[in-house]
Order: structure tokens, then C-alpha cells, then sequence
């Protein structure tokens, strides 16, 4: 008695296959399982809270610089304003507010404080009009605000104008002096003198004494070097007054060591600031 064979199915030849119990390729373990997904999320998860606190410090920073970051963006409007201005409406704009000899004896309160708020657009064309506003976002960042942070409002401020005064007067005194003795050119009593170095030099000046030695002297002595070499190299015939008020501007605010002392507070610690990151490169080597 012949038995028929059980009928066997054919194999499908596109069989279904669950894409979600593969290995992935890569060493990741399949979507829907532990893995990158929560990995993912937790790192959303905390990307979000050290945004904030970023964000944080920074306007704290800003907001506790009040009076640098406001002058900065004074600074900024005014020099949107000469990017439209010809040649001449430019130089005759700066004249007025330029801290020259003329100006000094004729409207000495007026041109003392306008200057300040001006940038000589000549003083900056080998480079692009648009690279300025961040080099003095960055001049005044590092100096200015740790200064105002240090010192306080009032101190800053004082610190400040008076290195730009003072310095303005003795530049422009030696530079009268030296055009009564023939020394310099008569045409330099109406020349463009205009800008926010001699406050911003002083306040630098200053900031010495808020660094930790032995770095207080890496520090001063660089500020030296850079601003004392015009000073030896200038043509004496073609006074530098400018590099005369930057040396000038170091030495006055150097005076300030005592309101710098009063202001006390942990100096900034560059060996500090090294030996905090050090620890964090060792467990990233570690890891």
C-alpha cells in the first residue's frame, strides 16, 4: 500500500527578515535596545542645561562690565557711521573731536571727552572694516571688563580717564614744546588725535597688580616692550606724540598700586588655570 509523501512548503525566496534584531554593522546594538538611544538622550538631556549654564555666565560677565560694554557698542554705532562718510566729511568730523593742541586750548572738556568716542577709520585701512569691531570686542574683553570686574565702576572709570588726560596733556605739552623749539612741524598743532588707547593702555597698566607673580612681570614687561619701542625708534623730527601717551599712559596707571590694593581679591593665577585643566586632560586620556 503506497503512503503519499507530506507536501513540503518551498522555501520563500524573498524571505522577511526583522531589520530591528540585526546587528548593526558598526558595533552598535539594534534601535529599540540600549545603546546609542539613551546615549543620545542622556547627551540631549545634559546638552541643554550646560547651554544654559554657558549662557549664564556669560551675561553675568557682560552685565557686571556695564560701562565697557556699553562704551564698546557707542564705539561700534560710531564706526558704522564713518563706513559712510567721505575723506573729507571724515577728517573734517574728527578734527573737531581730536585732543590736538588747537582743540586743547580752544575746547578742552568737549574734545577730552568726545575723543573717546570715536575710532580714526585712517589708523585701521590696511584691514577690513569689519575685522575693527571684533578686535576691540576682544581688546576690551580681556582688559577692560576683568578690570571694571576687578576694580568696580567707579574705580575703572577714575583709573581710566585719568591716564587718558594726563597722558593727553603731556604728549601734546612735549609735542608744543618741541614745535617752539623748531623741532617739529608747526602743522602738527592741528593734527587728528582721536581714539580710546590712553584710557585703555592706563587701565591695562593697572590690571598688573591683579596678576599673581611671577607672571605680574612677563606680563608688564611685554606691555613695555610693545609700546616702548616706537618711543626709541621715533624720528625726532616727526614727533610720535601718540607713542609718547602710550608710555606716558603705563607709567600713570602703574601710580594707581595703591587703589589697586584696595580693591584686594585672589589675583589671577595662570599656574591655577593650568593645574584646573589638568585633570580634566587625565581622565579623558584615562577614558
Amino acid at each position: 500500500m503506497l503512503v503519499a509523501a507530506p507536501e513540503t512548503a518551498e522555501p520563500d525566496p524573498h524571505p522577511q527578515v526583522d531589520l530591528t534584531r540585526l546587528p548593526n554593522l558598526y558595533g552598535a546594538t539594534p534601535r529599540g535596545e540600549s545603546g546609542h538611544g539613551k546615549l543620545d538622550t542622556v547627551a540631549n538631556a545634559s546638552a541643554g542645561p550646560r547651554l544654559r549654564s554657558i549662557g549664564l555666565a556669560v551675561w553675568h560677565f557682560v552685565s557686571g562690565a556695564p560701562l565697557t560694554y556699553i562704551w564698546l557698542s557707542v564705539l561700534m554705532i560710531t564706526w558704522n557711521i564713518q563706513q559712510h562718510l567721505s575723506h573729507k566729511q571724515l577728517h573734517d568730523l574728527l578734527l573737531h573731536r581730536s585732543t590736538n593742541i588747537h582743540a586743547l586750548g580752544t575746547d578742552p572738556i568737549h574734545v577730552l571727552f568726545s575723543s573717546l568716542l570715536w575710532l580714526d577709520r585712517t589708523d585701521f585701512e590696511p584691514f577690513e572694516p569689519f575685522l575693527v569691531p571684533f578686535a576691540y570686542l576682544l581688546l576690551f574683553t580681556v582688559f577692560l571688563a576683568p578690570a571694571e570686574h576687578w576694580l568696580g565702576h567707579l574705580r575703572w572709570l577714575l583709573v581710566g580717564l585719568t591716564c587718558h588726560i594726563l597722558a593727553t596733556y603731556i604728549s601734546e605739552g612735549i609735542l608744543y614744546f618741541a614745535i617752539e623749539e623748531h623741532s617739529a612741524s608747526q602743522r602738527l598743532v592741528h593734527s587728528r588725535d582721536i581714539g580710546v588707547s590712553y584710557f585703555l593702555v592706563g587701565v591695562m597698566a593697572v590690571l598688573s597688580y591683579h596678576i599673581a607673580r611671577p607672571w605680574r612681570w612677563g606680563y608688564l614687561g611685554g606691555l613695555v616692550i610693545i609700546l616702548g619701542v616706537p618711543l626709541i625708534t621715533m624720528d625726532r623730527h616727526e614727533l610720535d606724540f601718540t607713542s609718547i601717551g602710550h608710555f606716558t599712559s603705563i607709567l600713570i596707571g602703574l601710580c594707581f598700586y595703591p587703589l589697586a590694593r584696595e580693591c584686594g581679591g585672589p589675583q589671577w593665577n595662570p599656574a591655577k588655570l593650568k593645574a584646573a585643566f589638568g585633570p580634566s586632560r587625565s581622565r579623558e586620556a584615562s577614558a
